[in-house]
């Protein structure tokens, strides 16, 4: 499939309007009609109903296809630019929040850094693409077991750091005199969806063999500090890595003792990194 074409058919089907997707993409109308109208010929499906603009059952089933394709492309497109181009000056380096743990942030220069703190699923396509060179990406899994983290790109994957977990908990919480708490008896308890910010509950479910954990307030951000303060005004628990519980105003953290997992934080890069990332390497690396 021509991607131009299958770009065009993602776009109309983003905006549900041939004319927003042209505006979008600088086409006129016409062109974008004609790119779905050819890719429709290609497969030999209708990809899109008319009035209203939305996807049909081929087209749903090819967005599908869609978004890991043209990842793909423009990861392969990103990875032979940065051979080919001489190393920009500095670094940028994604990461979620909870991987910017001590070791990290002493392996980072004095100066010259970008962090950008993004959302876990962003992360190995900010790598791939070349809007990171590296990226840290951190969560829940038994010790030693790598982190299941999306296919877009040939990457190359570290693990460098590992440390236990705690339930984070209102000092007042009826649990936080524990010395420590297994997973499946809080299954039923009110806990923050933060998916962004702390270990996702889906990652706890999976760690339970299944269960409820039902979130009683869902944040969106990737700032451990407001976390942190919707659990000690009660809000809902949190399961963080023990170095961002150690010591926050209105909290007790209580070791999780079952299952045994650990908070997990891995290194990702592209290629050969350049010399500055490749320090960052080097230095976190061999310390893990």
């Amino acid at each position: 499939m021509d991607p131009h074409l299958l770009r065009t058919f993602v776009t109309v089907a983003r905006l549900a309007s041939f004319s927003a997707a042209a505006r979008a993409l600088g086409y006129t109308q016409s062109a974008v009609s004609q790119h779905v109208a050819s890719l429709e010929l290609d497969l030999g499906a209708a990809l899109l109903s008319r009035r209203p603009v939305a996807p049909t059952a081929a087209g749903e089933r090819l967005l599908e296809h869609a978004g890991p394709l043209l990842l793909r492309l423009e990861a392969a497109r990103a990875d032979v630019v940065r051979m080919a181009a001489a190393p920009a000056p500095g670094l940028t380096l994604a990461a979620t929040p909870t991987a910017l743990g001590p070791a990290v942030l002493a392996a980072l220069p004095p100066n010259g850094v970008t962090v950008r703190v993004l959302a876990r699923e962003e992360i190995p396509a900010a790598v791939a693409t070349g809007g990171a060179d590296l990226g840290l990406v951190a969560g829940l899994a038994a010790p030693s077991d790598p982190l299941r983290l999306p296919d877009v790109a040939p990457l190359t994957t570290h693990g460098v750091a590992e440390e236990p977990v705690g339930v984070l908990l209102p000092a007042g919480h009826p649990l936080a005199g524990r010395r420590g708490l297994r997973l499946g008896d809080l299954a039923d308890a009110r806990w923050l969806e933060a998916p962004d910010a702390a270990l996702p509950l889906d990652q706890l479910r999976a760690a339970n063999g299944g269960g409820a954990f039902r979130p009683a307030l869902r944040y969106e951000g990737t700032d451990l500090h407001t976390l942190t303060a919707l659990a000690a005004a009660g809000h809902g628990l949190t399961l963080l890595p023990r170095s961002a519980v150690g010591a926050v105003p209105g909290t007790v953290a209580v070791p999780l003792t079952a299952p045994r997992v650990v908070h997990r934080t891995e290194l990702l890069h592209g290629g050969s990194p350049g010399a500055a990332a490749g320090e960052i390497v080097r230095k976190l690396v061999g310390g893990a």
